[in-house]
């Protein structure tokens, strides 16, 4: 299953304390720290005055509330399938636990698994809406990274920085992956 060529926002949820841990937060589900709550609320400085085709996001309470304070209350979908990945027995250790992303970890969600529920849930939304803004985890991140480059590998995107992704055209030859600024989102949502 292949991503669906069309245009989204991806927004990462805001700090949590395992991620200021540095722990593996997974399937647990964590609430935003302080931090994580101003981060989302300067992504809403971008975000919430966009009249959004639709707005997609983790149940778990940390994409959940970034979503919320981001989007100032414009309506929001639960989707499952943008959960984080199951760490299994991995869940709250230390990132430096953390085995090849293709690997299956102890009692956790296989990679091929993980992608193929990202890829479908995010699938449904680019069918259904033009536009849509996805507020989802790092693990989903790299799961769009994969399907891009063809590898989950790369830095970490950060805690509640939108960024907008653009398909292959004429134009562009390939996936473009763009940080969702000012002058970005007068370019293409004015």
């Amino acid at each position: 299953m292949k991503l669906i060529h069309k245009p989204f926002v991806f927004l990462r949820h805001g700090e949590t304390a395992m991620n200021q841990q540095q722990r593996i937060g997974g399937s647990t589900d964590t609430p935003l720290n302080a931090q994580g709550q101003q981060e989302a609320d300067m992504a809403a400085t971008l975000l919430a005055d966009i009249r959004w085709s639709c707005i997609a996001a983790s149940p778990l309470l940390r994409a959940w509330e970034t979503a919320q304070r981001a989007t100032a209350g414009q309506p929001l979908t639960p989707v499952e399938g943008l959960r984080e990945r199951d760490w299994g027995q991995l869940e709250g250790a230390p990132w430096a636990a953390l085995p090849p992303y293709t690997d299956t970890p102890p009692a956790g969600e296989s990679w091929d698994d993980f992608t193929q529920r990202v890829i479908q849930a995010i699938n449904q939304q680019l069918n259904q809406y033009d536009w849509p803004l996805i507020v989802a985890h790092s693990g989903v991140y790299r799961v769009i990274r994969a399907q891009v480059t063809g590898t989950p590998e790369g830095e970490r995107i950060g805690n509640a920085q939108p960024v907008l992704l653009l398909p292959p055209d004429a134009t562009r030859p390939e996936w473009t992956f763009k940080p969702f600024t000012q002058q970005t989102k007068e370019y293409y949502f004015a």
